[in-house]
């Protein structure tokens, strides 16, 4: 792993064949790194000559990222050939990361130096020794393997060139920071860190890091995990999780699969992911070495969804829990924890002269004062760096002023050392500061902006000094993010002003004399409303509209409780000004006749009682989120003719919505439409043509007919059609479409169709008479195929008259579990399949004849094993129920070539009967391995097992990656990294792909 510390000289070396690319490609792509700030290696004015030279060599090893250029003429060059040996050097020794780019070449030519590629590095190997020819020819095949963009895949160079940039600037800023290094003491909590996470073992391990609000917790986490990040392929920091999912302590079932969905789609690095239970986690990292920070977690509903059994995640994997309370870690069975303590009195000066000064001691003149200061902060590191940040530039008469206000006021009490900040700040920026605690904490800024843009805040500078006094930060996808302990300061704030000067109403006891006896003024522009701490409440007719700059009214009310009853008249007049509408468990049939929505810019009746929300067309011009969801009763929706710049709509399981209106066709900016389980929706509009719309979900939506054409720009659809036989001839103009979910019970022949830019198309037919069937084009499709989840646990699955699918996919999972009724034809065209990546599983009563290697119980040797760069496996194992109880067990393969051990898991779904399990398995050896040897475990019965070899490369390159005697050759693009041992190269997305899905290989000697 590579030092935390280390400088580095440059952000990347590019090494190049110039005639190839200098004056074009390469002269685009350093313009661009300029651009983007990223510092490259240049290489003009070095003479180039046979053996690369000692400044050459200094260059590379001091640059944080190397990327290969690889064109045809790469390997003509004897200087291109040593540079790149150097660079292996740098990434085994020093954890360099080496990314590529094949230029006008195919990845399959370097890597097995065929075509114009190999003739000129054969003509470079001549006279040449048979060692320095064995490197060269290792070095290409190893940085073939590694994935990267394919200039054949793009059709706009410039776009391409900005990806690789993009894709530089991720990898920087994943990788080991400085910024990191100068803060106090923190290479002390990470040094004992590391000790107790034993990184060498490779058995799974929790850590729990414990302290007050506050103290640093997370900036350690965060350090960490960017140290820890390159040796885990798979890693996720998880920002403020008790924040964020506060209704998961609840026990909302819902809420827990709304975590473990975030969770996954981060670190498999998925745009579509549908979480229905609770084991998915498990079924999908339980093979994966992760890196996963939960941070700030209060809740061990919370600790339940996201790491419920530590041995649910692959070898080596390490979770890592930080939180304000040291008891949650006990009660949940963390014993392995670090307490993060408060600084040295000397430790906690320099952080505030960090902050005050810009140095780590004070200025002369200052030096008393600095440290009257730090003691009155109480050593807190956010305390100091608030503070700090509030005195920085100030003179010694101003100190002394606000050190007087701190001596009187903090009495141990840290809430009055945050304010210190806060009072600081101009009034305008204060009540920015105010708005964002109570409102819009983790928003977007752009969306924050929005509502703010009419109120004399002066948004956009009120932001910056907030961020310049360390009061919130923004995060790297542009939200807003303050931290709890200040927003309770906030709350503080409020709750001590006047009553008539307060412009925000948070007090529940407050609010409720406000509602009910219309006390409320025109000063008011707010009210956050929490019903749990009330009884029943009677909302009085003019209570809101009393209160005309009221803007922000969220009201958050437990659905299934109830004491904390909200009574309002059918006449409930609201505000004209109103631009936020956040109610919870709305508890009437309609919104009142008098409701002015001419300003509203986000509504929200999430768990409504509603039928119906208004009449006729309403001025809705501002309106940019409406949120329906779980609005079960919801049996209409209103004219939307007017609300033209909606950009998101969710209507997730308005189970009583039968159609969608025509007025949807004026949704000219809308880009997210949620309709899941809408399980009475019948009608939708033939041809809307919504332009900006980009991800449409209509899953569990039981009652459509037709396959809808909404929008021909929209880049992930989900679809369930009872009766749909094929998919409408106009998807093939869907030309962004990249992931594609259909659920079908009808008959469902083909998707000859579909657009070839569809990069993940997950199908379940159930009850289908045939899997329908794919044009050559989408073989590099990812595929997940379920048609038989009706049978899961019956007998009841019709016979396949045939599939005619072609499974030549990077990733195909073929799950006919408790198929019983499956024909010869159907059996023999799973059993056949040379799928790439992915499993089968089939019924079946003993392993077929193919596998020639077979042997009765958990284990099978093979000897010898040709003398190849790679051997590939297709194994077979025959399981028995013997009394499964689960919903699913795991499958171990162990496999041991030459003293490694690599282990791969997989997760069985529950069987009635006898069942075959097939998967490939890679092995990428250098010299010829006496025998190799399977063993199989699992609290499943193994039976018998069966290895089949796919024995020369013209087998494996017809059988894996073409359908057989169709003539035409797989176009291979960019490459899977090489620790997966994978000869088939795939772009970059569907090598991500891989490496998510795949069960992860641990390598023992």
């Amino acid at each position: 792993m590579a030092s935390s510390s280390r400088s580095w000289r440059y952000n990347v070396f590019p090494s190049f064949h110039g005639p190839d690319v200098r004056v074009t490609f390469m002269s685009h792509l350093k313009k661009q790194f300029q651009h983007n700030g990223i510092i490259a290696f240049n290489d003009e004015g070095i003479e180039r000559s046979k053996l690369i030279g000692t400044e050459l060599i200094r260059s590379i090893r001091e640059s944080r990222i190397s990327i290969v250029v690889l064109s045809e003429n790469y390997g003509s060059s004897s200087w291109c050939l040593n540079e790149l040996l150097e660079i292996l050097k740098c990434q085994e020794s020093a954890g360099q990361i080496v990314m590529t780019v094949f230029y006008k070449v195919d990845p399959c030519d370097v890597r097995k130096q065929m075509g114009e590629f190999g003739k000129t590095f054969k003509e470079t190997c001549e006279g040449k020794t048979e060692t320095q020819v064995h490197k060269w020819i290792h070095a290409l095949t190893h940085v073939a393997n590694i994935a990267g963009e394919h200039s054949v895949n793009w059709n706009n160079e410039a776009k391409m060139i900005e990806k690789i940039a993009l894709n530089v600037s991720d990898n920087l800023n994943a990788t080991p920071s400085r910024d990191f290094d100068g803060m106090v003491g923190l290479e002390g909590h990470l040094g004992k860190i590391q000790c107790l996470l034993i990184l060498e073992n490779d058995e799974p391990m929790t850590l729990g890091i414990s302290g007050p609000a506050g103290i640093g917790k997370t900036t350690i986490a965060r350090a960490l995990y960017n140290q820890l990040s390159p040796d885990f392929p798979l890693r996720y920091f998880m920002e403020n999780v008790g924040g964020s999912y506060r209704n998961i302590g609840c026990g909302d079932h819902g809420s827990k699969l709304r975590l473990q969905e975030e969770l996954l789609l981060h670190i498999l690095n998925q745009t579509n992911i549908n979480v229905c239970h609770l084991d998915v986690i498990s079924e999908r990292l339980c093979n994966q070495k992760v890196l996963i920070v939960l941070d700030d977690v209060d809740s061990l509903d919370q600790l339940d969804a996201l790491a419920k059994d530590i041995y649910h995640f692959g070898s080596g994997s390490r979770i890592i829990v930080t939180t304000k309370d040291q008891e949650l870690l006990e009660r949940y069975g963390i014993t392995n924890t670090y307490h993060v303590g408060f600084p040295s009195n000397g430790e906690a000066l320099e952080i505030f002269c960090r902050y005050a000064f810009r140095r780590n001691s004070p200025k002369y003149g200052f030096e008393k004062l600095a440290i009257r200061v730090a003691e009155l902060c109480g050593n807190l590191p956010l305390g100091l760096r608030v503070v700090g940040s509030s005195l920085g530039g100030k003179s010694g008469d101003e100190w002394e002023v606000i050190i007087h206000r701190l001596e009187t006021s903090l009495d141990e009490d840290l809430e009055r050392v945050l304010r210190v900040g806060y009072e600081t700040l101009h009034e305008k920026d204060q009540a920015l500061f105010l708005h964002i605690a109570i409102f819009f904490n983790n928003k977007d800024q752009d969306y924050v902006k929005s509502m703010l843009h009419d109120c004399n805040l002066n948004v956009e500078h009120g932001l910056r000094n907030l961020v310049n006094r360390s009061l919130i930060d923004i995060s790297t996808n542009g939200e807003i993010v303050m931290h709890s302990l200040l927003q309770q300061m906030a709350r503080q704030v409020i709750q001590r002003q006047e009553p008539w000067k307060r412009h925000i109403l948070i007090d529940p006891r407050e609010i409720c004399d406000v509602l009910e006896y219309e006390t409320g003024t025109r000063t008011v522009c707010g009210i956050y409303f929490d019903t749990s701490e009330t009884g029943e409440v009677f909302v009085s007719k003019g209570a809101l509209k009393r209160m005309r700059n009221l803007q922000f009214l969220t009201v958050h009310k437990r659905k299934h409780c109830e004491k904390d009853i909200v009574c309002i008249p059918q006449d409930l007049e609201f505000p004209p000004r109103l631009k936020l509408l956040h109610w919870e468990v709305y508890p009437r049939k309609s919104l009142p006749m008098r409701f002015h929505l001419e300003n509203l810019v986000e509504l929200n009746m999430r768990d409504s009682q509603l039928e119906k929300l208004w009449e006729g067309s309403q001025p809705l011009t501002n309106l940019k989120k409406m949120d329906l969801a779980m609005s079960c009763h919801l049996k209409e929706l209103p004219d939307l003719s007017n609300a033209t710049n909606l950009e998101r709509l969710n209507l997730n399981d308005c189970e009583s919505l039968v159609e969608i209106p025509s007025s949807f066709s004026n949704l000219h900016k809308l880009k997210a439409l949620s309709m899941f389980a809408c399980t009475k929706l019948e009608v939708i509009p033939a041809y809307m043509n919504l332009a900006s719309l980009e991800s449409v979900d209509m899953t569990a939506c039981q009652r459509l007919r037709n396959f809808p054409d909404i929008s021909r720009n929209v880049s992930k659809f989900s679809i369930s059609v009872e009766e749909l036989d094929q998919v409408p001839e106009s998807i093939r103009l869907w030309s962004r479409l990249r992931v594609l979910t259909i659920t079908s019970k009808g008959k469902l022949k083909s998707l000859t169709h579909l657009p070839q830019s569809v990069k993940h198309l997950h199908l379940s037919c159930i009850g289908e008479q045939r899997i329908p069937y794919f044009k050559k084009s989408l073989q590099r499709v990812e595929l997940y195929l379920n048609s038989c989840r009706s049978s899961l646990l019956r007998e009841d699955c019709e016979p396949k008259e045939g599939l005619t699918c072609p499974y030549d996919t990077p990733y195909t999972q073929l799950d006919y579990t408790n198929c019983f009724k499956l024909d010869r034809e159907a059996r023999t065209a799973i059993l056949t399949e040379h799928f790439a990546q992915g499993w089968a599983c089939l019924p079946g009563g003993e392993v077929p004849v193919e596998f020639d290697h077979q042997a009765k119980g958990n284990s099978v040797t093979i000897h010898p094993v040709s003398n190849m760069s790679l051997t590939i496996f297709k194994v077979c194992v025959l399981i028995s129920p013997n009394q499964q109880t689960r919903e699913s067990e795991q499958l171990a393969c162990c496999r041991i070539s030459k003293g490694i051990e690599e282990i791969s898991v997989y997760a069985i779904p529950r069987i009635q009967r006898k069942h075959l399990f097939l998967f490939p398995s890679y092995l990428l050896q250098e010299s010829t391995s006496r025998e190799v040897v399977f063993t199989f475990s699992s609290e499943l019965e193994i039976v018998e097992c069966g290895v089949q070899i796919w024995k020369d490369e013209s087998e494996r390159n017809q059988s894996a990656y073409s359908k057989p005697g169709n003539g035409e050759e797989e176009d291979v693009s960019n490459n899977q990294q090489d620790t997966y041992n994978i000869s088939r190269a795939w772009d970059e997305e569907e090598a991500e792909e891989y490496v998510n899905l795949n069960p992860a290989k641990r390598t023992k000697r």
